[in-house]
């Protein structure tokens, strides 16, 4: 099969995540793909480090969905009005988060920090995120 010098040239891009970033959740997020690391147009990923006995701020994403798998740690995520329901999530367990559930997670260890990776059909490199009261719900 030849190649047709008119087609426009698609590339593999490797990212080597080094650069932590702040986010609004107060979390390490470590970059892999998003629209600047890749150039991707409806996907991100991230390595994300909950310390040990930390959390996240509540918070709520509005337009997209959240994937989560579970590398190390047990992660207690708390959800919904009032952050009154909650689910537990561990090494090779996924858990996925609509649009606009307001969630919060916890990591169950106080020795050791939750690692996972987080995949969302937006490809933004910061996080879109509404900061959320759990008290107004109660």
């Amino acid at each position: 099969m030849q190649d047709d010098p008119d087609a426009p040239q698609v590339s593999l891009v490797a990212v080597r995540p080094g650069r932590e970033i702040a986010t609004s959740q107060r979390l390490s997020y470590f970059v892999g793909i998003s629209a600047t690391t890749t150039g991707a147009r409806g996907l991100s990923m991230y390595l994300v480090v909950v310390p040990p006995g930390g959390h996240a701020e509540p918070h709520i994403h509005c337009e997209f969905e959240t994937g989560i798998y579970v590398l190390e740690g047990r992660v207690e995520t708390r959800y919904g009005p009032g952050l009154r329901q909650s689910v537990i999530t561990e090494p090779g367990e996924f858990l996925f988060i609509p649009p606009g559930v307001p969630h919060q997670p916890f990591n169950l260890s106080a020795t050791m920090p939750a690692r996972a990776i987080v995949a969302r059909n937006r490809p933004d490199e910061h996080e879109q995120v509404i900061p959320y009261d759990p008290s107004a719900d109660a």
